[in-house]
């Protein structure tokens, strides 16, 4: 992640990020938004943070809910060691 560049601490970034998952799904206050937003404007690895979790979410949203074909989970879960978890 690229270094921080502005002049608060990591301890804003992680009270912001606590708040993430209201700011993602719309479901936070105004004030809490543009606290965010103005947090973002100034800090890099936040802004990548919450811009990548927001990607994530939508992109789930839209192709999440579909299966992996059988062989192509078999092959995912043994990539992963998670073998023991395919049903038999």
């Amino acid at each position: 992640m690229a270094e921080h560049t502005h002049d608060h601490n990591h301890e804003s970034c992680r009270a912001l990020l606590e708040s993430l998952s209201l700011y993602i799904d719309g479901e936070a206050e105004e004030a809490l938004c543009r606290e965010i937003e103005q947090h973002m404007a100034d800090c890099e690895n936040c802004r990548i943070v919450i811009n990548t979790l927001d990607k994530t979410v939508r992109l789930y949203r839209e192709y999440g809910h579909s299966r992996l074909p059988g062989e192509a989970r078999e092959r995912l879960y043994a990539a992963l060691d998670l073998s023991e978890y395919l049903p038999e």
